[in-house]
């Protein structure tokens, strides 16, 4: 993959910049809703598989499981 030129890289910021600028309060609003949304879920499925793992954990120590 090659560098991006000094143009290049001013057209790419330039298209973000006028993408940011056209959005409204409402449509940020959304998009920063979507994304607390997906992030929630992510943060929520991590940390529900790890308990379930420990709790796996101590279930088979109680039962003797693996010795």
């Amino acid at each position: 993959m090659s560098k991006l030129s000094a143009p290049e890289l001013g057209s790419y910021a330039g298209g973000a910049t006028a993408i940011g600028a056209s959005l409204t309060l409402t449509e940020i609003g959304v998009i920063v809703g979507i994304i607390t949304a997906l992030l929630t879920f992510a943060i929520n499925a991590i940390y529900t598989y790890r308990r379930d793992r420990r709790e796996q954990r101590e279930t088979d120590a109680r039962l003797g499981v693996g010795k």
